[in-house]
């Protein structure tokens, strides 16, 4: 089967940002040509992993029906950072935890909205013809040095404030078909090899950046799409 030409470039252009783990990371070979709801690989590279419906276009997209982001830690995670935590500062807690998740879950729906409401399309809740859903979920979140408790001063640096992958699926809010779906990981990369002061205030910057980007590679995808229709 053939896909639209700017399907392809677009659902590639998902994952330009993310280089996949080596854990995570399978050779095309081991991966399924056809998934169990109809979807083809399109792309799989050090960038990531591609699943497009054959023929699909996102042209006709006017508004986002933009669904909450799930959001799960990296396994182990926990465990890890109560073997690394310091004398000065609290081990992390299960409510910790649930407050990180849901921070990022808003933070996720902050950005994404802010940056497609201002490339020009409308954030709706209906089902229509020109609606595209959008399902997130970020996995695999690891955040070097979480936001808890401390006793007294306690200073940690690190070369990066953790990574996070983006699971996500397009779908035409009309038929409730899958259009799309990609994985892509993104690791924070700001410090440039240096060493930094970790604290909120940075977890929430790169946390953002990581975010703007994503949307921003989403937004590009659907205004390309429209050119290709006009071309």
């Amino acid at each position: 089967m053939r896909y639209n030409k700017f399907v392809i470039a677009t659902i590639v252009s998902i994952l330009s940002l993310a280089v996949f783990s080596s854990a995570s990371a399978k050779k095309a070979t081991d991966l399924p040509q056809v998934t169990v709801d109809g979807l083809e690989l399109v792309n799989q590279t050090s960038s990531g992993v591609v699943y497009a419906k054959p023929g699909a276009t996102l042209a006709g997209y006017q508004r986002i029906k933009l669904l909450d982001a799930a959001v799960a830690f990296k396994k182990n995670w926990e465990r890890d950072q109560r073997h690394s935590s310091s004398i000065s500062r609290k081990r992390v807690s299960t409510k910790d935890m649930d407050e990180i998740k849901a921070n990022l879950a808003e933070e996720f729906q902050k950005v994404f909205t802010k940056t497609l409401e201002a490339a020009g399309y409308q954030l709706t809740n209906e089902i229509a013809d020109d609606v595209m859903i959008v399902r997130p979920a970020i996995i695999n979140l690891d955040v070097s040095v979480p936001e808890v408790a401390t006793t007294g001063r306690n200073y940690t640096y690190v070369l990066s404030a953790g990574e996070m992958t983006l699971y996500l699926e397009l779908y035409d809010a009309a038929t409730s078909a899958l259009i799309v779906k990609a994985v892509s990981r993104k690791a924070d990369d700001s410090y440039a090899g240096h060493f930094t002061w970790a604290n909120p205030s940075t977890n929430r910057v790169a946390a953002d950046r990581i975010l703007k980007g994503w949307a921003k590679i989403l937004v590009n995808a659907l205004d390309e799409s429209k050119k290709a229709t006009t071309e």
